[in-house]
């Protein structure tokens, strides 16, 4: 219900994960015997996360890890895997230089061009592993990116800027057709990012087979306090899924969507696959992961137009390995560690078997469940993290 903030002018109450909570269900299911898989396209995956295309988050090896323990890690054929040789040296740079010298460092880095051949490098050292491989690419490189892709064995191809829209106003030319690239592709194409029941409309009707659902809400994202664009992702999920239903009763398609970034611990991974969400897309959790190539920094590629580096650093230290994060057990208190073990559990107190069953948990808007009772975890410091 829309609200006036002024005269003759209304908006909309949204919300994001602090302020709701999940409702324990009339009937409980052992955590162990939930089923948290999901598909995408002919793809099915027992581990409903994503690594985001993050330079300091996915290469080579972590994307290997990723997959070998059931999840996807996406690749950004746009950052310095594609960049360098060798990229290991340029991030242990980055790593190693001081606040100040990391945005005109890493503007300096991002200046060398693409290299074509290591597109396809990157893809099959991925796929020799038999891991899944996902790549990453803007909608002005997406087709060529695609091609190269596609000829070394890639599996999943995203397309992905800040906003993503079917319909696009432009005096440069025409703009990426996603109908005419999902026809030309012989794999799954994912695209994003959205957060409004049209856009997800529009984008499920050039059959695409999954999308990206956030605006603005990662770490490293500065959208929202730049150009002052996003919606909570809360509502953003609902929207979507809410999209995606009504699309799957009028077509018999269902088109999966994925919730991306504003996760920081379990709970709020939980809170999005209840507000509808198949899938979710985390960065910053992954970055400190012994296997992250940043180990313990990121920062965000700008996904714009332009494809410009961001230059946001972030120092969120380094974590145990890969599989603890996601299956445990943790090491700090603070909820980031054990995702699917988190996910597992809250599944089977909300009485869901699957994730669609999850999607009808009952959910109560709560503003104060983050602080409701908790005066003496905070003076203590526990399960705060430290």
């Amino acid at each position: 219900m829309a609200e006036y903030i002024g005269i003759e002018r209304k908006a909309r109450r949204a919300y994001g994960f602090d302020e709701i909570a999940l409702v324990p269900g009339a009937v409980t299911v052992d955590p162990d015997d939930v089923d948290t898989s999901w598909q995408l396209g002919s793809v099915r995956f027992p581990v409903p996360v994503i690594a985001s295309a993050m330079d300091g988050v996915v290469d080579v090896g972590f994307a290997i890890a990723m997959g070998k323990l059931g999840g996807l890690a996406v690749l950004n054929l746009e950052g310095i895997q594609t960049r360098y040789e060798n990229p290991a040296e340029v991030l242990d740079k980055i790593v190693k230089a001081s606040p100040e010298e990391a945005t005109r460092l890493v503007q300096d880095i991002y200046s060398e061009p693409i290299k074509e051949s290591l597109v396809g490098e990157r893809v099959a050292a991925i796929k020799a592993s038999g891991a899944p491989v996902a790549v990453s690419a803007i909608p002005q490189r997406a087709e060529r990116f695609a091609a190269l892709a596609a000829e070394a064995g890639c599996d999943l191809f995203f397309v992905q800027a800040t906003v993503v829209t079917r319909k696009f106003l432009t005096s440069k030319g025409a703009p990426l057709d996603l109908a005419a690239l999902k026809k030309k592709i012989r794999m799954p194409l994912i695209c994003g990012n959205v957060v409004t029941y049209e856009a997800c409309l529009d984008l499920f009707e050039t059959g695409v087979d999954g999308v990206l659902v956030g605006i603005g809400p990662g770490a490293a994202c500065t959208t929202r306090g730049v150009i002052g664009v996003g919606v909570p992702q809360v509502t953003a999920t609902c929207d979507a899924a809410a999209a995606r239903d009504a699309y799957y009763k009028q077509t018999g398609r269902y088109v999966p969507i994925i919730t991306d970034g504003g996760m920081r611990v379990g709970g709020d991974v939980c809170k999005a696959f209840a507000c509808g969400s198949d899938a979710v897309m985390i960065g910053s959790v992954f970055a400190r992961a012994a296997e992250a190539p940043g180990r313990g920094f990121h920062w965000g590629m700008a996904t714009s137009n332009r494809n410009l580096p961001r230059g946001t650093r972030i120092r969120v230290g380094v974590s145990g390995p890969l599989e603890e994060i996601l299956f445990g057990p943790a090491r700090i208190d603070d909820g980031s560690e054990n995702l699917v073990g988190a996910l597992r559990n809250s599944m089977g107190v909300c009485g869901a078997r699957t994730i669609k069953e999850m999607h009808r948990a009952e959910i109560v808007i709560a503003p104060s469940i983050q602080h409701e009772g908790k005066l003496f975890q905070k003076a203590q410091k526990v399960g705060m993290g430290k």
